[in-house]
């Protein structure tokens, strides 16, 4: 299937997604927090070009058991976590399957914590603008996750971005967070793949090499402001 307007890749659509983005650029009260994985190649392109200081928010997906790639709902590495109980009902997933998959996705969310920081420390976020940066949003259950999970740590307002969208989920974004930024919302939205022409799976090593080289430019930048 071609899709007139298709990112060739993440890193393209983080670009394009930058420059959308110009009015949180230079700011030094602003983070960049991408969702891993996919959304990491993206905020890495957003924070370059806005310069920006760049981490990750752990969110996961709850897969119906079976039909993992259906979603039932999402789960912070807080805890907190949303149910698409529109699923839930209509697939009749038992409670005790819920709760299974949710404490699994939870470790697995830790797991992966561990394995992107390193001994990265997680970023003060009270009183920060927040650009939440995923690679796009379908049903947008693990952006609405991220965005309530947020919340609990005060920043000053939480701003959704993605390079492509569901209109139905960007509006439904809309009403949580204090703004949605998305490049395109085409109006025969599928799926977030069908819009880049290549959407490998990101890699857990990828995500903690990008956030290093953001770590290791920070700290030369730093050190050349000292001199």
């Amino acid at each position: 299937m071609t899709m007139e307007g298709r990112y060739l890749d993440r890193s393209e659509a983080g670009r394009e997604l930058a420059g959308r983005l110009t009015a949180y650029a230079d700011r030094a009260d602003v983070i960049v927090l991408a969702l891993p994985r996919g959304g990491v190649p993206v905020a890495f392109e957003v924070a370059q070009q806005i310069h920006a200081q760049l981490d990750i928010y752990t969110v996961r997906k709850l897969g119906v058991p079976g039909h993992e790639e259906l979603a039932m709902g999402a789960v912070a590495s807080d805890g907190k976590y949303v149910i698409d109980r529109r699923v839930v009902e209509e697939l009749r997933v038992p409670q005790r399957s819920f709760n299974h998959t949710l404490r699994r996705e939870l470790g697995e969310l830790r797991r992966r914590e561990r394995a992107y920081r390193g001994d990265l420390a997680r970023p003060e976020l009270r009183g920060k603008t927040i650009v939440l940066v995923d690679d796009g949003v379908a049903t947008g259950s693990t952006m609405c996750v991220a965005v309530q999970s947020l919340r609990d740590q005060s920043p000053a307002k939480v701003i959704v971005a993605v390079p492509v969208g569901s209109a139905d989920t960007c509006a439904m974004l809309a009403r949580i967070a204090d703004g949605v930024v998305c490049a395109k919302v085409p109006p025969d939205f599928r799926a977030v793949s069908l819009w880049y022409e290549h959407f490998p799976q990101t890699s857990d090593l990828e995500v903690r090499d990008l956030l290093e080289r953001v770590a290791r430019e920070s700290k030369q930048r730093n050190e050349v402001l000292r001199l």
